[in-house]
C-alpha cells in the first residue's frame, strides 16, 4: 500500500511567475508535472501550484478574495542568520516583505513575506527546540 502524502495547494495567478518564485528563487526541488499544475517535494509534504481559476473552479467556489485568509505558511530555519539569508533570497526573487526578520516576542527570531500571489509565509528560528525532520 502506498503512503499518503499530505499536499498544500496554492492558488496563483501566472503559473510560470511562480514556478520561478518557488523553483528559481527559493530552491525548492520540482517534482515531475503535468504542464496545468507544479509540485514541490517539501521533504514528506508536497506544494502544489494551480491556476487560481481553476481551483476555485474545482472546488465551485469564486475565484474572488483578499486580506488575510486565517492561513500561512512557516518554513523553519536552524539559525537566526538563516532567516535572514531566506527573507533576502525570497525578496529576491519578488516577495514582497510583510514583516522584516526580528526577535520574536514568544523568544525566537522570525520575519514575514508574501509570495508573488500574495500568499504568507513566515521564516522562523526557534530557539526552544527543533521544528523539523531529524536527520537520520
Amino acid at each position: 500500500m502506498k503512503p499518503r502524502i499530505s499536499m498544500v495547494s496554492l492558488a496563483v495567478e501566472d503559473l510560470e511567475r511562480s514556478i520561478n518564485f518557488y523553483r528559481g528563487g527559493l530552491g525548492l526541488p520540482m517534482i515531475d508535472s503535468p504542464p496545468t499544475v507544479a509540485f514541490f517535494d517539501l521533504n514528506g509534504t508536497w506544494l502544489g501550484l494551480c491556476g487560481r481559476a481553476a481551483l476555485a473552479e474545482d472546488a465551485t467556489l469564486s475565484p474572488e478574495g483578499s486580506g488575510y485568509s486565517g492561513f500561512n505558511f512557516c518554513h523553519n530555519v536552524p539559525t537566526e542568520g538563516e532567516v535572514d539569508v531566506m527573507m533576502a533570497e525570497a525578496l529576491a526573487a519578488g516577495a514582497t516583505e510583510i514583516k522584516s526578520p526580528q526577535k520574536a516576542h514568544w523568544g525566537g527570531y522570525h520575519g514575514y513575506f508574501a509570495d508573488p500571489d500574495g500568499h504568507l509565509w513566515e521564516i522562523a528560528y526557534n530557539p526552544y527546540g527543533w521544528v523539523g525532520p531529524n536527520d537520520d
